[in-house]
């Protein structure tokens, strides 16, 4: 009893920061702290939205989605976000960055609990209880390491997963362990395997849209398999979460005009949020110098509700609002347009055309005026893959996935981009598969663990 309140202390230190003075990895406890001991303790502390629901977001500020001025440039609040704008080696200058940070606080908070549960047991509580914190802990720690390894390795290639480094993956709450990375591979098989043990204890849904639940799990499981590129699983899963919630907003029914179109999921009703998540917040995200690329707002029909729901409108050009948290945060959990989408693709990939015309006419038809679409029809599978990758751009733009998707589909030449940005009177380019799409960890990590860093 005396490790374990030595690591739950571990957590209420780590816990009363926002950030490390040093290493996160390496922070040691103050042992005079008092530690939760029930389960409404650990529900707690998986319920504390400013850290279990927020995922990185300098790739938001990376792609190609948008553009900011010189003076928009200039104004941003961070040396990570200047230069991850413009793609320079070194980003951080020397600083601690929170999208490292805040998901190894979540596997760390996640171990916490799975720690205290090995510990206690379910007791005289209800085991059902018990299953939904362990599923819940087991989905926060994947969801953690999916976000990690999408940002800070390469992308997944089955020739080179078992070679490459992947990032380190924590199964023990104490700091004593020395953190080292793995393989990819390895790091994706750890991921799979906690979102297929918590399939098995989470119920179908949550009680609040910020708790995980088996949907959830199947909707990240069609994510994890569509970044490796394996389409068979992802749509199984995809399908697997869509027979469990297939649910899509008519986009006729809200108030595209409005500053906040979308109903805030965690305290009404948006039917297409499976899991509630936020990007971390940036400057740049929130600025009014950010303005939507102009090639891509053009390419909304003008019958497409997408186009007024999504944009306003401001100074030389068009901001974002068109966020599912319903307020000025950016969405970034999961949501079932998202999963139709990938079952899309993938049917796409294996050929099922009709079925990947089905999914994709699907949500477009709710995304029109009414009576103004017109199902997509081809014949060509290649077409139809063209189109549903373009339709994906424009649904789940700000949603951090943009530049996950550029490194899986720059391995493809057909679908291969290179970024180019002009600022202060110089251009900056960004090949496809260059090592600059895979994040360094900060430097701190480096010297305090010796992590290998990822070439830049």
């Amino acid at each position: 009893m005396k490790r374990y309140n030595y690591l739950l202390a571990t957590f209420l230190l780590l816990y009363l920061f926002s950030s490390c003075q040093k290493s996160f990895l390496n922070e040691k406890p103050d042992q005079a702290l008092l530690v939760p001991e029930s389960l409404s303790d650990f529900q707690a502390l998986l319920d504390n939205l400013n850290i279990m629901n927020v995922t990185p977001s300098l790739q938001n500020v990376a792609t190609d989605d948008y553009y900011t001025t010189d003076n928009g440039w200039s104004a941003l609040s961070s040396p990570a976000e200047k230069n991850s704008y413009i793609w320079l080696s070194d980003i951080y200058e020397n600083q601690t960055n929170q999208d490292w940070n805040i998901p190894y606080k979540q596997v760390f908070y996640a171990n916490v609990v799975l720690d205290g549960l090995n510990q206690i047991g379910p007791g005289n509580t209800s085991q059902n209880t018990y299953n939904q914190i362990k599923g819940s802990a087991l989905f926060y720690r994947a969801f953690a390491e999916y976000n990690l390894i999408q940002m800070f390795a390469a992308d997944y290639d089955p020739a080179t997963a078992s070679q490459l480094p992947g990032i380190p993956v924590r199964s023990s709450s104490d700091v004593n362990i020395k953190s080292t990375r793995g393989s990819i591979k390895e790091t994706y098989e750890a991921i799979v395997a906690d979102l297929n043990n918590a399939a098995l204890l989470l119920s179908n849904t949550a009680a609040f849209k910020s708790r995980p639940c088996k949907t959830a799990v199947y909707a990240l499981l069609s994510k994890i398999y569509l970044s490796m590129r394996n389409y068979s699983q992802a749509q199984a899963f995809a399908t697997a979460c869509l027979n469990l919630n297939s649910s899509l907003i008519d986009y006729n029914t809200i108030l595209t005009s409005a500053s906040r179109p979308f109903p805030p999921p965690l305290t009404a009703d948006n039917k297409e949020v499976i899991f509630y998540a936020t990007l971390n917040s940036y400057s740049f995200n929130r600025a009014a110098t950010t303005y939507v690329n102009a090639d891509l707002y053009n390419a909304y029909n003008s019958n497409d509700l997408r186009k007024t729901a999504y944009f306003n409108m401001r100074g030389t050009g068009y901001n974002f609002k068109g966020t599912y948290t319903g307020n000025v945060s950016f969405f970034a959990g999961l949501a079932t347009d998202e999963i139709y989408f990938i079952r899309a693709e993938c049917e796409a990939r294996l050929n099922n055309l009709t079925e990947a015309l089905t999914d994709l006419n699907t949500v477009m038809a709710l995304r029109f005026v009414n009576g103004t679409y017109t199902n997509y029809t081809t014949t060509d599978p290649n077409q139809a893959l063209i189109k549903i990758l373009l339709e994906r751009r424009k649904e789940l733009i700000s949603r951090g996935v943009r530049w996950y998707d550029l490194k899986r589909l720059n391995r493809e030449a057909s679908t291969a981009v290179t970024l180019s940005r002009s600022l202060r009177g110089q251009n900056h380019t960004l090949l496809p598969n260059s090592n600059r799409y895979v994040f360094p960890i900060p430097d701190d990590e480096i010297a305090a663990n010796g992590l290998p860093q990822n070439p830049r």
